[in-house]
């Protein structure tokens, strides 16, 4: 990755985003096929079935995989855009447009003094290594609201505070980029504007269709899925003499028998110290720069992602697309970490789709895969933990956070 600022004439940017774009896009239409489960289903069945559900005016209330805040309705809407075209179509060209958009967005602010050309391009190779997985669910639209509400929260706490609340009630997790913003009016103003907005498009939601936060019980019985962190605890033990098993629960495969209510509950423990941490730094934070916030989201979600009782291949390109923000700001300290997660992300499609069959069976190569994948991940969560305190916390070295770090050609300030 370079580091020398975009400046707009070199077209390989662009030239490798469109060649990677046009393989993920045979992937999903076909065209190629990829080893392992038809990806595309979430978005030809199960997808389309809830479209049909929302357009008879209610949310699907019996539907027990149906685990989304209500504003996912709108990205499941979202292929009546293109009437012209199926619903799967339709709904593949639309993830298409908002990955060009979060290129654009790198690109654009790359231009700008103290930005580098790093996060477009941690963008443009983390998606594809992913595989087609990324296409074919919703997880790339959030990604996109969130990267556009950290850039655009350098100079807007407002915006990033009402993008943060919008992507928040897409799918939960964007309201963690609230939690790096400089302390005192920022703060406020992002804070107060993320409330304004959920509460008034929660109320929208509410009214709009019945049923719309019905999917927090269905979050709540979620049980040990076969790709988290927790689940190795099963994998192993299988291998000798375990007598649990994989079912299809809740719309994903999870672990069923001896001591799995055990191991999901302490990963729900490790949640809670997670959210202690995050607080605690919070609190102890006294330097903040430009690239704070997104430093400290891309270190939130990895810390949650990680303890999380699911770890399904979509959230990662979450983390890709939070990385290529920490790397477009010159100075960050998030470079290990963000390759880090570009790393599990190929590992990602080497264990699904390609592998997922091994993984599901728990032999050599699977275990292997997800042990390599989640470990990955763990050492980006522990070393983003260490790195964000180091750099902000009074008494630790913060070299990257002293130096101001120049913005839309003026220095940016760093509040004690």
């Amino acid at each position: 990755m370079t580091g020398r600022a975009v400046t707009g004439a070199r077209p390989w940017p662009y030239a490798v985003w469109v060649l990677s774009r046009a393989w993920l896009l045979a992937c999903v239409f076909k065209v190629v096929t990829v080893p392992g489960p038809d990806v595309t289903v979430d978005v030809s069945v199960i997808y389309r079935s809830w479209y049909e559900t929302l357009l008879t005016g209610t949310y699907p209330l019996d539907d027990v995989t149906w685990q989304y805040p209500p504003g996912a309705a709108l990205a499941i809407l979202s292929p009546a855009l293109l009437p012209f075209l199926g619903y799967a179509a339709a709904f593949f060209v639309l993830v298409l447009l908002c990955d060009a958009l979060v290129l654009g967005l790198l690109l654009y602010v790359g231009r700008r003094p103290g930005i580098r050309a790093a996060g477009a391009w941690g963008w443009i190779v983390g998606v594809p290594l992913l595989g087609p997985t990324v296409y074919a669910r919703y997880d790339l639209m959030v990604t996109a609201v969130a990267v556009a509400a950290l850039l655009a929260g350098v100079c807007r706490p407002r915006a990033l505070g009402a993008l943060a609340a919008f992507g928040a009630l897409l799918k939960g997790w964007p309201a963690l980029l609230l939690v790096g913003v400089r302390k005192g009016r920022p703060t406020r103003a992002a804070w107060g504007a993320a409330a304004l907005t959920a509460a008034g498009l929660a109320a929208s939601f509410a009214l709009w269709l019945p049923g719309a936060f019905a999917f927090l019980a269905f979050q709540r019985d979620r049980g040990t899925e076969v790709e988290s962190l927790g689940a190795l605890v099963f994998h192993v033990a299988r291998r000798f003499g375990w007598e649990g098993r994989v079912e299809l629960r809740y719309g994903s495969l999870e672990f069923v028998g001896p001591h799995v209510e055990l191991v999901s509950t302490l990963a729900l423990g490790l949640g809670a110290l997670a959210l202690g941490w995050l607080v605690l730094w919070r609190l102890r934070a006294g330097s903040f720069a430009a690239h704070t916030p997104a430093e400290a989201a891309f270190t939130a979600v990895l810390l949650f992602t990680v303890t999380s009782r699911v770890i399904s291949p979509q959230y990662v390109v979450w983390l890709v697309g939070l990385a290529a923000v920490c790397l477009a700001f010159r100075g960050a300290a998030m470079t290990l970490p963000a390759v880090l997660v570009l790393v599990a992300s190929g590992v990602t499609l080497l264990e699904f789709p390609i592998g997922f069959g091994h993984v599901v069976a728990s032999d050599a190569w699977g275990v292997t895969l997800l042990l390599v994948r989640n470990g990955l991940l763990v050492a980006a969560s522990l070393i983003a933990a260490r790195r964000l305190w180091r750099s902000t916390v009074p008494g630790r070295p913060r070299a990257e956070a002293a130096a101001p770090l120049a913005v839309g050609g003026q220095p940016s300030r760093v509040a004690r």
